[in-house]
């Protein structure tokens, strides 16, 4: 009735789920997780009293299909009445843990779980709460939680303002932030579970790192005060694989972002990536004294790899007037004095990212408006299909194959220049809607030859591109490719297609994929948050097989020890957190209280190593770290802890 003023969202999710009940009392909130002949199933079970539990049965949408229970009901079922035929396969899959116990059916069929969310809660005198307002993923137990503290908050608001129209902006007001808080938590652990089957083969001990830690509300250092021993000992089983591999480093003691990383003959000391940034700096595509002192104090501060920005192999291939080239003998040797100081003063290696502008080429540097066409002097821009990236933008001209022949050979070119400079690693940019990630999107492609159409003709160009640099890139040395595992824009790339990208360059000899999200598109409409792209990494170290880096607003060093931990990637790559403060890995160092292998401080800085004291005014300020069972409290007195 009020849908316009509500403006509710529905996401409906990809798992299938039935709510019972049994006589069997669970002993503790249990997931129990069965390997099937069909896929993974789950129960989410939990003891309501002395007498009995609430258990829901889940499993993946395709899982579902394939064990028949699409077809078990025969009929729609009418209002109260339960799905008999699947509660009877659902006690023969389950057997083994029910034990014989009964299995209560109270209006159970299956649902598929809907994220609802409201931009406004109250129209006039009509007020909605709980899960009419917002609902919260059941996997992590907060739905009638949510629901009695919106009742409170709603009761106190309603006794505390001078009107309902004020008691009900109020209540908006003081939930809202609580429930998006908690709401983007349960969207984690849903889609965990979701996705539940990509990690069966992770080891026991990293498999319940895995699980407690899905939500992110829950972290490495939160863990370690609820369960110290448990964290050790995980931290061990991390540690005993890398010395199993790497013997010279020690089992135990290191944190696991100190934990060196192997890729072909590279040997990267610790898990820290200087994420590439466009620095917009250069003269005419040459790097100069700038690019010089900013790379060389990332690379003094710690990491074990600096990535440059993206360095374009053409000048029409440029973003913007000030981005770096590889296109001159000028350009290479910038690039050489970088290097060798990156190689002689410091113990960081340094990569080459290499990359073509396409469509959103010929626009002003970042801070004078990004993505704006340049006032004057602009050049033409090209793209696998002549569509602009925005109405303000240029409209590209449409490749032929014999230009993009010439694109190909200019990035062996590049290639060949960075062997010559003494790059350790060269990354090839496939994502953020530049050339190559526009021959990859659907949204930019819509070519009708060879190099358009399916997924794999779209991958064609880029494949055809990554072979010839590999061709005359020095086998001993790797090769990663950057994408962008969804445009977040409907009928653009989404999380399958990023498995099956990452498994199409793993195929070509791909060593690990950057995992980036988004900017293909103007309009794009991404699902911004802490660790927000970390999921697309998740799913492609673990569904392909390949060493995956994680980006997206990892800002602690409590986010790269989870992630690592947890096994959703490999490495973490981190940008706007060197550019407040380049030496961020040296100074997660100190506050872990590590200086160990691979965080190895630079002769002249040592002074500088230990942390300050307690107590002395440049020290650290007391903290206090909470055990949350939800988000911080409000203004009001009648929240206490207790």
């Amino acid at each position: 009735m009020y849908a316009d003023t509500f403006r509710p969202a529905l996401d409906v999710r990809r798992c299938k789920f039935m709510w019972l009940g049994t006589d069997l009392v669970f002993d503790a909130f249990k997931f129990y997780i069965v390997e099937t002949p069909h896929g993974i199933m789950q129960i989410h079970g939990y003891p309501y009293d002395a007498t009995g539990s609430t258990f829901i049965v889940e499993m993946h949408d395709a899982v579902w299909h394939r064990a028949g229970f699409d077809m078990l009901a025969g009929r729609p079922l009418d209002p109260g009445e339960s799905d008999i035929a699947s509660i009877a396969e659902i006690r023969r899959f389950f057997a083994e843990i029910l034990g014989g116990h009964a299995v209560h059916a109270n209006n159970s069929k299956w649902i598929s779980f809907t994220t609802v969310r409201n931009e406004r809660w109250h129209h006039g005198n009509v007020v909605i709460l709980g899960d009419a307002a917002h609902t919260a993923h059941f996997s992590i137990g907060s739905g009638t939680k949510l629901a009695m503290e919106d009742a409170l908050a709603l009761a106190a608001c309603l006794h505390e303002q001078g009107s309902i129209t004020l008691a009900l902006e109020a209540y908006e007001a003081e939930r809202k932030p609580v429930v998006v808080s908690t709401q983007r938590a349960a969207q984690a652990s849903l889609e965990w579970f979701e996705n539940l089957g990509q990690y069966v083969h992770q080891e026991p001990l990293q498999f319940a790192f895995n699980i407690l830690t899905r939500s992110r509300r829950v972290t490495h250092d939160n863990l370690r005060l609820r369960d110290p021993e448990f964290v050790r000992d995980v931290e061990a089983w991390f540690a005993s694989r890398v010395a199993a591999q790497e013997p010279q480093y020690p089992a135990t003691g290191t944190p696991p972002m100190f934990q060196p990383f192997r890729l072909r003959n590279l040997e990267l000391k610790n898990r820290v990536i200087v994420s590439a940034m466009d620095m917009y700096s250069a003269i005419d595509g040459t790097p100069n004294t700038f690019h010089l002192v900013n790379t060389g104090s990332k690379a003094l501060g710690g990491a074990a790899l600096v990535m440059t920005e993206m360095v374009c192999v053409s000048a029409a291939g440029r973003i913007t007037p000030g981005c770096a080239g590889m296109y001159a003998p000028e350009h290479e040797s910038g690039w050489r004095r970088i290097v060798e100081f990156v190689h002689d003063r410091t113990t960081a290696h340094i990569g080459l990212q290499l990359g073509h502008s396409g469509r959103k080429g010929s626009t002003r540097l970042m801070w004078e408006g990004m993505d704006e066409p340049l006032p004057e002097a602009n050049w033409d821009v090209v793209a696998p299909s002549p569509i602009a990236y925005s109405g303000a933008n240029q409209v590209p001209h449409e490749l032929s194959r014999d230009a993009m022949a010439e694109i190909r050979q200019q990035f062996v070119a590049a290639a060949a220049a960075g062997e010559r400079s003494g790059f350790d690693l060269l990354e090839l940019h496939c994502a953020h809607g530049y050339l190559l990630s526009s021959f990859i999107s659907p949204i930019s492609n819509q070519r009708s030859d060879e190099y358009g159409g399916t997924l794999q003709k779209r991958l064609r160009f880029p494949l055809e591109v990554f072979d010839g640099i590999r061709g005359v890139w020095p086998e001993h040395k790797p090769m990663t490719v950057r994408i962008s595992a969804t445009d977040w824009y409907p009928g653009g790339i989404d999380a399958d297609d990023a498995v099956e990208i990452a498994r199409a360059f793993a195929a070509h000899g791909a060593d690990a994929i950057d995992v980036s999200t988004g900017q293909v598109i103007k309009d794009e409409r991404p699902a911004f948050g802490r660790s927000y792209q970390t999921p697309y990494a998740d799913r492609i170290r673990n569904e392909v097989g390949i060493a995956t880096i994680a980006v997206g607003v990892i800002s602690s060093y409590d986010d790269v020890n989870s992630l690592l931990l947890a096994g959703r990637a490999d490495l973490c790559a981190l940008a706007r957190a060197h550019l407040y403060d380049p030496y961020w890995t040296l100074h997660a160092a100190a506050e872990q209280g590590y200086a160990g292998p691979g965080a190895e401080w630079p002769d002249p800085f040592k002074a500088g190593s230990r942390k300050p004291q307690a107590g002395r005014s440049d020290g650290p300020k007391p903290r206090l770290q909470l055990i949350r069972d939800g988000e911080a409290r409000t203004r009001h007195s009648r929240w206490r802890p207790h």
